[in-house]
């Protein structure tokens, strides 16, 4: 309270949290080392709830398998319904780190808000999986026709034909996947139209080519060994991989 006499009177409310930052476009350039920090940030907001995460992420994987499980359009129906069950875990995340609490209802976040706009997110990535899919398609008709379908021929390049589409698959999937990995986030909590949250997201991806291979390299190491334990580590290492999609979209999309 003010001790001038004269001063205009105030109401008081309780001050509105700083928030995480101005958010950047297209996302900022951040040090290699925050590869891992992006893990390190996750592990904190998994220790806020770990059982209730453990819980969340158990019913997170059981709707994306019983979605694939649908007659003819299953796995269309899990690549529809991915983005929307991702912005709940983010909604759970933001939760925590505005100071708040997780809570199971917090997986639904995504079917309550913004719903539209996810599926239209899991409907890019079919689509681009399905352009893929014809290359590699394209990529053996040309070659049998290129081999007059000779069956020695054939069996002679067949590995180092296959070879290649395995390279091209990879090539083609890696701008996809970061095209995808933030989309979720920048629609659901910045409200970015689908096209526009797919080229932030690539840009952002690109941006920081170092970290995510530093980040790679640890999720791979931290996924060795929660497999030693008959697969038991993953109950802890599989909430914090998906809250480290938190971490490092704030860490790169906002300017503190």
């Amino acid at each position: 309270m003010s001790s001038n006499p004269y001063a205009t009177p105030r109401a008081a409310v309780a001050e509105e949290p700083a928030g995480p930052g101005e958010f950047v476009p297209g996302g900022q350039r951040v040090p290699a080392s925050h590869g891992w920090t992006w893990i390190a940030d996750a592990w904190t907001l998994y220790k806020a709830a770990p059982f209730l995460w453990i819980g969340v992420l158990i019913v997170f994987w059981l709707m994306l398998f019983a979605s694939a499980l649908v007659p003819l359009l299953g796995g269309i129906a899990a690549s529809l319904l991915m983005p929307v069950l991702v912005a709940g875990l983010l909604s759970g995340c933001r939760a925590i780190d505005e100071g708040g609490e997780l809570k199971f209802d917090q997986l639904f976040d995504g079917f309550r808000d913004k719903a539209g706009k996810l599926v239209l997110v899991g409907a890019l990535s079919i689509a681009a999986g399905f352009v893929v899919g014809i290359v590699v398609v394209v990529g053996v008709v040309a070659v049998a026709l290129a081999t007059g379908m000779n069956a020695d021929v054939l069996t002679t390049m067949g590995p180092l034909v296959a070879l290649l589409l395995v390279l091209v698959v990879l090539a083609l999937s890696v701008p996809i996947a970061a095209a995808m990995w933030f989309a979720p986030a920048l629609v659901f909590l910045q409200d970015l139209d689908p096209i526009e949250a797919v080229k932030a997201s690539f840009v952002g991806c690109l941006r920081n080519v170092v970290p995510f291979l530093v980040y790679g390299l640890a999720g791979f190491a931290l996924a060795i060994v929660a497999t030693i334990p008959i697969f038991l580590g993953w109950l802890v290492l599989g909430p914090v991989m998906a809250a480290s999609v938190y971490t490092s979209y704030r860490d790169i999309y906002y300017r503190r």
